[in-house]
Order: structure tokens, then sequence, then C-alpha cells
């Protein structure tokens, strides 16, 4: 559910929405969703000084309640 959500919320803010991947993790500590997005996209999905990116987060973190979930914003120039 979380990353069906944070995708639909994501994909409006993008222009290229067909390039926007989701991944959910399972981790020890939590849940970890990591947001892919065409490269010339990352700028908007940060945003100035990262606002963008932490209100990702916040609206996530909302969502999930009393669970831990990180939301990372992966940079695809770099190897994976």
């Amino acid at each position: 559910m979380l990353e069906e959500a944070l995708e639909h919320l994501v994909k409006g803010i993008v222009d290229h929405d067909e390039d926007v991947v989701v991944r959910r993790k399972e981790l020890r500590r939590g849940e970890l969703l990591e947001v892919r997005v065409h490269p010339d996209d990352l700028g908007r999905v940060i945003g100035r000084s990262g606002r963008t990116a932490s209100a990702l987060r916040t609206v996530v973190g909302a969502l999930a309640g009393n669970n831990n979930v990180r939301v990372d914003i992966v940079d695809t120039d770099r190897a994976r």
C-alpha cells in the first residue's frame, strides 16, 4: 500500500512518469522504499534544499503509522 501511494505522489511531480519505480525492501529495522526516477527528474523529486524529498518522507511516515519506514531516492546515474 505504501509503495503505491509513494509512486502516485512521485508520478505527480515528474515529467517522465513511466520511468518511476518504487521498490520495497524488508530490513531488520523496518521497511525501505527505494524511489528511482528518470535522471532529468531527480532534481524535481529532491527539490530545493531537499524540501520535496522531506515532504514525501513525512507523508509516507504518516501513512505508515507506527511502522518504521525509510524512503531513499536513488541516483540512477551511479552504478547499481
